[in-house]
């Protein structure tokens, strides 16, 4: 991808999505979609914040420039032309960000990738708001990121040893002006397969919907299987990831749809949406995901519920 013209200095009234930006920095050659939408949602932010000093002016006109160069780059990527696509691949990469860092929290290990991506995966579930409203579950999500990824960096700068897994988030602590945390740092070079760091084409598969992740304590209790460490020894053959699927309702395969039914038009885009998750989820071999997707399009256009 051609490099982009730089952006000026950052106002002082942007400071709110400098690191929103970075992570569209970060993302330019590793994934220029996830950049293009962090850029957009700077963009849509800044414009509330202020669109008439002229700093700020200069800033956002510079960004404009930014997008639409990139835009013109990704011109036939369905993910970038079509809202749905786009929302369910951002959603996807956040949530598989968010379950690299909840492994590596569950297992003790505690570094600094993994405050990386506790936080990049809150940001990067900011960015899903320029789709529309996020759902409770990814809220809940961003908060406990965001509250993670403080509450470890804060333990291993003072020394001591954070708490394992899901623990009741602490209400008082402020989050979203912790920069620390945030700032942390991703190698500069892409990690090796050895490495803990993440690599979301590596990733086990999962069982989150891609719309719902089934709640636990503020993080999902089904988890993938831990990224096992580097043993030394390298294997050159790659062996599949056993997968489980869930067990499809037998009402489905006899079901026909109702000459009664009216679907409205939000019913047929709720549809389109399951369906573009579940090959969404496909993209990262997620067989579990894409099922339970497809199910529930199914069920919704044949009964008019879902």
């Amino acid at each position: 991808m051609a490099a982009l013209a730089p952006l000026p200095p950052l106002p002082p009234q942007f400071k709110s999505i400098q690191h929103h930006l970075r992570t569209a920095q970060e993302h330019d050659k590793r994934d220029p979609v996830v950049a293009y939408y962090c850029r957009l949602y700077a963009m849509q932010t800044g414009m509330k914040i202020d669109s008439k000093t002229p700093d700020c002016r200069k800033f956002l006109s510079k960004l404009m420039d930014q997008l639409e160069a990139l835009k013109k780059q990704l011109g036939d990527n369905e993910a970038i032309t079509q809202e749905i696509v786009g929302s369910a691949h951002l959603e996807n990469y956040a949530l598989k960000m968010f379950l690299y860092a909840d492994n590596e929290d569950r297992a003790g290990r505690f570094h600094k990738n993994m405050i990386k991506s506790f936080y990049t995966a809150s940001l990067l579930i900011d960015v899903i708001t320029v789709f529309g409203e996020l759902t409770d579950e990814n809220v809940k999500h961003r908060k406990y990121a965001r509250w993670k990824a403080t509450y470890i960096h804060n333990c291993l700068k003072n020394g001591e040893t954070p708490q394992a897994g899901p623990v009741g988030i602490e209400e008082d602590n402020d989050v979203e002006e912790n920069e620390d945390a945030g700032a942390t740092s991703l190698p500069t070079q892409p990690p090796q397969p050895s490495s803990s760091a993440y690599d979301p084409s590596s990733m086990p598969s999962s069982s989150f919907t891609g719309i719902q992740i089934p709640p636990g304590a503020h993080a999902p209790a089904n988890t993938p299987a831990e990224v096992p460490h580097s043993t030394g020894v390298a294997s050159n053959a790659i062996q599949p990831t056993p997968q489980t699927v869930p067990a499809i309702d037998p009402a489905l395969f006899s079901t026909v749809s109702q000459g009664d039914i009216r679907l409205t038009p939000e019913d047929f885009a709720r549809a389109q949406k399951y369906c573009k998750y579940a090959g969404s989820a496909l993209q990262y071999e997620d067989v579990s995901t894409a099922v339970q997707n497809l199910q529930k399009a199914l069920k919704l256009l044949t009964t008019g519920r879902e």
